[in-house]
């Protein structure tokens, strides 16, 4: 535990949510650290008083808490060791493995002085009966995978220090895994790595997605997941997709495509980024863009010899980061030109970034700011480049990328 990173962001979330009347559920892919995080504030907790007695936690992970138990037999087991009169933590890890689970946590948080914080790493877990059941009453923390700031914070490398080669590290940090326990495999090698990163896919695909949705065509859902992930950053719709397949011999419908494509966005492998017309102000319902959890996850899915671009990955870590800082993101278009985010922050404001690796040539200088420039309203539009020399002009600002990824309040 001593190199893990203390996940602050989270925790002061959760601790801002302690003891309102709100069910707190944290979701995110598997291993992205949702576990670590209710250990790292149960530890807090214990640290301002609150006795051992008073905090309940199981893990549905292991067979022992949850098999041949009902959702009843589980509540009355927590309700006898509640603690009167005080409050009570009730932490209920990887809780959709228990049938009727939506009923254990109502019934929870209906008791007095009870404070109930559960985990998923299912978007179905909110889907239908719970967040029906439970409207209103809930808030979602969404974990993410470690940030490239975390990341290092987790390899003991100093930030502070000006002269890192950060082009290098980022290049580590894409190559292996951003999920904290791959870190932790640093030092056994890059197979280790690999064989981790194996494990939590096939998990995925078999147990969450194949086996929960009942795929029989095993290969076909393999193939649009290795697609979609050949394609971050590049607009798609299930239709093209579907067409591409199609030429490569596969026959797969348009409408199997879409929900496949659900699934995998419901476990949080990929997330999906709706495109926003910049002229008509109006969401668009066509051509997503999708953006992977983890790189890590490219070496398992593309192969080792990547095709995605450095650019889409760079593009990729970006929209993680904004969406870490809480933004509302889409994607921007008019007639002719493209941006990469449109965001409202937290506060509702609005603000537009633009990705490219390098800026090498008076072309793509052209094409990198042009395309904000196009956008005629007063919100920041930011240029994010792994450049040293930042050139900004017609008040679009130019960011070093590793400067604003390791820089949380550049983020307006």
């Amino acid at each position: 535990m001593e190199n893990y990173t203390n996940r602050k962001e989270y925790i002061d979330k959760l601790f801002s949510y302690k003891d309102k009347d709100l069910i707190k559920v944290v979701s995110g892919l598997r291993r992205s650290g949702k576990s670590t995080l209710l250990e790292l504030y149960r530890e807090q907790l214990l640290k301002k008083g609150i006795e051992q007695k008073q905090i309940q936690f199981y893990n549905f992970e292991l067979p022992e808490n949850y098999v041949n138990k009902s959702w009843d037999t589980i509540y009355f087991e927590i309700k006898t060791k509640l603690v009167e009169n005080k409050p009570n933590y009730i932490f209920l890890d990887e809780v959709q493995n228990i049938p009727s689970f939506e009923k254990l946590v109502d019934g929870l948080f209906a008791t007095q002085n009870v404070d109930v914080y559960i985990t998923g790493s299912n978007a179905y877990l909110l889907s239908s009966e719970l967040a029906t059941l439970l409207s209103g009453r809930y808030i979602e923390i969404s974990i993410l995978p470690f940030s490239f700031n975390e990341y290092l914070t987790a390899r003991n490398i100093d930030t502070k220090n000006k002269y890192l080669n950060y082009e290098t590290l980022f290049f580590d940090y894409i190559n292996e895994t951003s999920l904290p326990k791959g870190i932790e495999l640093r030092d056994a090698g890059f197979d280790k790595i690999y064989e981790y990163l194996e494990a939590i896919y096939k998990t995925i695909v078999e147990k969450d997605i194949t086996q929960r949705h009942k795929i029989n065509d095993k290969r076909a859902f393999e193939n649009i997941l290795k697609f979609v992930a050949s394609n971050i950053g590049n607009a798609l719709s299930p239709n093209n997709i579907s067409t591409t397949l199609k030429q490569d011999g596969q026959s797969i419908h348009h409408a199997t495509v879409e929900k496949y494509i659900d699934y995998l966005v419901g476990s949080f492998v990929f997330y999906k980024v709706n495109r926003f017309d910049l002229k008509g102000r109006k969401q668009l319902a066509t051509q997503e863009k999708y953006y992977l959890v983890d790189m890590g996850l490219l070496n398992i899915l593309v192969g080792k010899e990547r095709t995605t671009e450095r650019g889409h990955i760079l593009e990729n870590i970006v929209y993680l980061e904004l969406l870490r800082r809480g933004n509302k993101i889409w994607t921007g278009t008019t007639r002719n030109s493209e941006v990469d985010f449109v965001c409202k922050t937290k506060t509702g404001a609005i603000a537009y970034y633009q990705v490219a690796w390098q800026i090498t040539s008076d072309k793509t200088i052209e094409r990198e700011f042009s395309s904000l420039e196009k956008i005629k309203d007063n919100y920041p539009k930011f240029l994010l480049t792994t450049d040293d020399f930042t050139q900004s002009r017609s008040g679009i600002i130019h960011l070093n990328v590793f400067n604003w990824l390791l820089n949380s309040n550049e983020n307006i």
